[in-house]
């Protein structure tokens, strides 16, 4: 096939298809390995669904209902554009006695609507409002893998990992936020065979970019002066979004504007060696000459001085999982965890706050047990070495892959090792006016 995201090329017989994936599916399931004419994004979707131990004789889990999934839903961003949505693909889905299904990026349903007899025959896999279809959890699916892989895509019939869902064939396209880039969910039609065309692949495509054409319109207007969004995890470069400009900013930068952002009441420049530097010999000067280009980058009158500080209202999406997670909604707090904060940083105070973040949401994800959520953590970048994630998760889903992965972290932590200084230890600070002792008055809780 010459287009890996189309399931069948023009010509090809659905019915021959389908028996040969589910040969191919078959040999996988027992033998580990994919035959052709399996497509190459199915085989990767395949291994990755095993790595994180879906069985094909699995199924969806519910995990959000009645009032939860109500309120979840509510202050979700594609909320603002299921009108769209059901405008462009309502008909289409009713008429073809389709599904029109809107996932979050972690794969899990917000809005299953269309033919009410379709919906009776996928509410028996819970194809529901409310269930997680991440690839991690029931395997290769057009939502799930449309997410993960961040790339509109179908899937046919006998691609779909888990058996029951084998009838169905489903295309999907990722959804992103038009300031950050990141992706919020995905919009997907699921049906019957006639959805292999190709044209329903470009159909959620388009549906998906007028979305996120809406989001960029609906955005909300600034108010209390300009507003900025920053956006630094998973990043080493942060992204300022400020008056219509995106700007990329260096890692020193980065730096500044997370701290400035978390600390709208202004710091010190020695609060700010203090939190950039562990040499002490740094010179005032340095920081000065890193603010002073730091201001005429953000423009006339968006950084103050003595002490320094952004006239800026600033939205950090460092504040927006803190936030949730101090609310307890964990799930969201997970889905808008893009990775560590400035992953190559290392200033002292930019990595005890990523470690305090990190560890907050690991301690809340092993505390609510979760193991849809706990697999998502372990088999993201930044979860495969984290052997207390993956001894919880070994706890409620004992799969063989889970346990040998547990068993390699295990013997990494028994072999002797060098000894190391610890990156994330606060440092002793002396400075003039700055703090005394240990340096933890930067583990202040943000707004």
């Amino acid at each position: 096939m010459t287009e890996p995201w189309v399931a069948l090329e023009p010509g090809a017989d659905p019915t021959e298809r389908v028996r040969v994936l589910r040969r191919a599916h078959e040999t996988f399931t027992t033998a580990g390995t994919v035959p052709r004419p399996v497509r190459s994004v199915v085989a990767d979707s395949w291994r990755r669904s095993a790595r994180a131990g879906v069985g094909p004789d699995g199924s969806a889990h519910v995990e959000l209902t009645d009032g939860d999934l109500g309120a979840y839903r509510a202050e979700h961003p594609l909320a603002q554009v299921m009108p769209l949505f059901r405008e462009l693909m309502g008909t289409f889905a009713a008429d073809g006695e389709h599904l029109l299904a809107v996932c979050d990026a972690h794969g899990r349903l917000l809005w299953v609507e269309g033919h009410p007899a379709t919906r009776r025959r996928a509410d028996r896999m819970n194809f529901v409002p409310g269930a997680r279809w991440a690839e991690s959890a029931v395997g290769t699916n057009a939502p799930g893998t449309a997410v993960t892989v961040d790339r509109p895509v179908q899937v046919f019939a006998a691609e779909h990992f888990i058996r029951q869902v084998q009838p169905w064939t489903c295309a999907a396209a990722p959804v992103h936020d038009p300031r950050t880039g990141r992706v919020l969910g995905a919009v997907d039609i699921t049906g019957g065979d006639g959805l292999a065309h190709p044209h329903s692949l470009g159909f959620v495509q388009a549906v998906a970019r007028a979305a996120e054409s809406q989001l960029a319109l609906l955005a909300p207007p600034r108010s209390g002066g300009e507003a900025a969004a920053l956006t630094s995890l998973g990043r080493d470069e942060a992204r300022l979004l400020l008056a219509g400009r995106t700007l990329v900013l260096s890692r020193r930068h980065s730096e500044l504007l997370v701290l400035l952002a978390r600390h709208p009441e202004g710091l010190t420049g020695d609060e700010l060696l203090c939190a950039l530097y562990e040499d002490e010999s740094v010179t005032p000067v340095t920081i000065r000459a890193e603010l002073a280009r730091l201001r005429r980058l953000l423009g006339p009158g968006l950084l103050a001085s003595r002490p320094y500080r952004l006239t800026a209202v600033v939205e950090s999406d460092v504040a927006v999982v803190e936030r949730r997670l101090a609310a307890g909604a964990i799930t969201a707090a997970v889905a808008s965890y893009a990775g560590p904060l400035l992953p190559g940083s290392q200033a002292p105070a930019v990595v005890r706050l990523r470690r305090s973040l990190a560890d907050g949401l690991r301690a809340a994800l092993i505390a609510r047990g979760d193991p849809d959520l706990l697999a998502d953590w372990a088999h993201a970048p930044w979860g495969e070495a984290d052997v207390e994630v993956w001894r919880a998760l070994a706890v409620l889903r004992p799969t063989p892959s889970v346990l040998s992965r547990l068993t390699e972290l295990d013997a990494q932590l028994t072999a002797p090792r060098a000894p190391a200084a610890d990156p994330a230890g606060a440092p002793t600070c002396r400075r003039a006016g700055a703090p005394t002792g240990r340096a933890t008055w930067l583990q202040r809780p943000g707004p």
